[in-house]
């Protein structure tokens, strides 16, 4: 009998936890979907204590195996591929205008634009009386595994080839850097070409860059590329249900860490 007695509170205990365990699952919400991964907040660090996430403008698609890390601004029509990395948590802000592609391995970063309490003017640049980390024009193509580092600021329609590097450098509109070439610390003009290989470090080299004529392979190489990348915005933002696409009325963030609507430039603004 005292047998019986055991096993029957036993066999009770056991029907009690399992009631329990069903009951307090199906009595749990389901998890809300994460954010998505690729568009990020920066950390808190002494060189970039206040922590910003990217805005991305309508109709940009950010690839999922893209990342895209703190004071980014993104504008409009925007195409990033995969394993792009995008990380405004050094130098900050980076700005990306309307209708340009960042493609596979690219890479944006920029030094420290902040220390002490005090904004790092040498590595900041200034277009449209606005400062930035890294400033990327409206219509740009930055190619498979091309590295701008700010400072540096790349004007509007502009490529920039595959395995190309920028580097404390201002590049004018409508340039083409050919694959592999390096532009360090120099301004280069409008409408110049850089040809592949070939290093640009000096300023006397830089002014004496050939011009873009109608007989350059490359003169039109942009304009195609461009219209590739704008409808892979469309379409894989159609395939994904709606991709990124943010509010064209939020504010842009400041090289100051706050929020500046006043006199800043739009995403489609160059040099």
């Amino acid at each position: 009998m005292n047998g019986a007695l055991i096993l029957a509170v036993l066999l009770l205990a056991g029907y009690l936890v399992f009631q329990s365990r069903s009951g307090g699952e199906a009595a749990t919400p389901p998890a809300q979907a994460p954010a998505a991964a690729e568009l990020r907040s920066n950390v808190a660090a002494s060189f970039n204590p206040t922590l910003e996430s990217p805005v991305v403008g309508g109709g940009t698609y950010v690839d999922p195996m893209a990342s895209v890390i703190g004071h980014v601004v993104i504008g409009s029509g925007v195409f990033v591929a995969p394993f792009a990395s995008i990380r405004g948590d050094e130098g900050q802000p980076i700005h990306i205008g309307d209708g340009s592609n960042v493609q596979d391995f690219v890479m944006l970063h920029a030094l420290e634009t902040f220390a002490q309490g005090k904004l790092v003017e040498k590595n900041l640049v200034s277009v449209g009386g606005e400062k930035y980390a890294v400033y990327i024009g409206a219509n740009v193509s930055l190619a498979h595994q091309s590295q701008v580092h700010g400072p540096a600021a790349v004007g509007d329609n502009t490529f920039v080839g595959m395995q190309a590097l920028v580097f404390k450098a201002v590049v004018g509109k409508n340039v083409v850097i050919e694959p592999g070439a390096r532009v360090i610390g120099v301004t280069i003009a409008d409408g110049r070409y850089v040809p592949a290989g070939k290093t640009v470090s000096a300023q006397a080299d830089a002014d004496a860059l050939p011009a873009i004529t109608a007989d350059y392979p490359f003169a039109t190489l942009n304009e195609g590329v461009l219209h590739v990348n704008h409808e892979f915005a469309d379409g894989y933002l159609q395939a994904s249900g709606g991709g990124h696409a943010g509010s064209s009325g939020q504010t842009r963030p400041g090289a100051t860490g706050g929020h500046s609507t006043a006199g800043a430039p739009g995403a489609g603004s160059g040099h």
